[in-house]
């Protein structure tokens, strides 16, 4: 970053550098061409023509320079069939006048006198009482000139260089200021690392502050995943501890009916390891956060499984059309829970199953409600139904996990589920609440 800063004020301190020499330079330039176009109206303003047609001067020019040989200031009158008109400061030599068909002065630079660069500007003249056609030509040694624009942007490159150290030097203090609060936070994450602290709880400035909210959200949201992967863990091993221990008693005693103990252990295990492996699968799909299923579709789905296991129930779908109620839970996932709900109402009612889904798309979360005509659940006991292995019907075949799988997994996806009556049916009542897609 500091680098790309120094970068930018060097290239924008030689781009404004160039164009003010560029502009100071042509200024410098003029004022001298003006004091030369000065003297050159001086010549015209003085010349007259004599009774020899020659050119005099009715007065001499103010500057004392014409009069010093070799001065570095020079004119000369040039005409068609005359002699050259020079200064003294000529001494010996001559101006050339330069071929021109335009009658305005013309400037130019000129190498002629060797060693010492001229600025020249000439003009044709045509003075009353004479048909020639003259050149006035006046010169003046660019060394002052040269001088002055050197003197200019030595002044210049300095004033730069002291500017550009300047805005370099506040950008390196702006920069370190302005990462001070990033400092912060990677000392406060430094110590959580060391110290084992879960959350950053120093004071830090208000522009860093949105981003500590996050990070403390994120690791509020790493603690609860290792604690729900840990709580997993110990619930599995609880799960299969007893399944094993009963085995285990079993074969040392040598009970004769080994074989079907070990096929109704070996179920229930199987039974908790899916428990399990389906809430650690729903963990894992909730971060993606890209679930998207269709509730209306599903059901559909479940049902016609589930009528080829009951056939003597009465199914009855109701509620929203396919893409109504669009929910953000993985497909998978959402089988597993309303099957398990409407496996329940078939197995446990007296033959009749309401499904109905929520038709309000305008609401945060959509309502799936799957009723029966069995005998319900007493209200004491609808909170322990949810609890893994808890039945109240021995008499039906089943593990109990039913129910704790459906709450475990609707509850990963920010969801609820709960368990009233139903006033149509008489029997048991689950109603779903599940979170909706952002577009749905």
């Amino acid at each position: 970053m500091m680098l790309i800063a120094i970068g930018w004020i060097v290239f924008l301190l030689l781009i404004g550098g160039l164009a003010l020499d560029r502009t100071l330079s042509g200024l410098i330039t003029r004022n001298f061409d003006e004091q030369l176009e000065y003297m050159l109206t001086a010549m015209v303003a003085s010349a007259e023509i004599g009774p020899d047609g020659e050119v005099f001067f009715s007065r001499p020019l103010g500057d004392q320079r014409f009069l010093e040989p070799n001065s570095g200031l020079y004119w000369q009158i040039t005409g068609e069939g005359h002699e050259d008109f020079p200064s003294r400061s000529l001494w010996d030599r001559t101006l050339q006048v330069k071929p021109a068909d335009h009658v305005e002065p013309m400037v130019y630079d000129s190498g002629q006198f060797g060693g010492e660069p001229l600025r020249v500007m000439q003009r044709p003249i045509l003075l009353p009482g004479s048909d020639t056609q003259w050149w006035f030509v006046v010169a003046a040694s660019r060394e002052e000139l040269n001088a002055q624009i050197a003197r200019f942007r030595s002044i210049l490159a300095y004033s730069f260089v002291v500017l550009g150290g300047g805005l370099i030097m506040m950008a390196a203090l702006q920069t370190w200021l302005g990462l001070s609060p990033l400092r912060g936070v990677r000392r406060a994450i430094q110590r959580i690392r060391l110290t084992g602290e879960n959350r950053v709880t120093e004071p830090l400035p208000l522009e860093v502050q949105p981003m500590v909210e996050e990070l403390n959200a994120l690791l509020a949201h790493s603690e609860k995943q290792a604690e729900e992967a840990r709580a997993h863990a110990g619930n599995l091993a609880h799960a299969l501890k007893t399944p094993l221990t009963v085995l285990n008693n079993a074969a040392a005693a040598h009970d004769p009916d080994l074989d079907q103990l070990v096929q109704r252990e070996a179920a229930t295990m199987r039974r908790q390891v899916d428990h399990h492996l389906a809430r650690a699968r729903a963990v894992g799909r909730r971060a993606t956060g890209l679930a998207r299923a269709d509730v209306r579709e599903a059901a559909e789905a479940v049902e016609r499984a589930v009528s080829r296991l009951y056939q003597h129930v009465r199914f009855d779908l109701a509620g929203a059309k396919e893409g109504d109620a669009l929910v953000a839970l993985e497909r998978q996932d959402l089988d597993e829970i309303l099957g398990n709900c409407i496996e329940n109402a078939a197995k446990y009612g007296g033959g009749s199953v309401f499904v109905t889904v929520d038709a309000v798309p305008e609401d945060r979360m959509c309502k799936v409600w799957i009723e029966d005509d069995g005998p319900g659940i007493p209200e004491v006991e609808r909170q322990r139904i949810f609890d893994r292995g808890a039945r109240l019907d021995t008499n039906k075949p089943g593990t109990g996990l039913g129910l704790a799988i459906v709450r475990d997994v609707v509850e990963i996806y920010g969801g609820s589920v709960a368990l009233g009556e139903s006033e149509d049916l008489g029997g048991l009542l689950i109603e779903l609440s599940l979170p909706r897609t952002a577009s749905a």
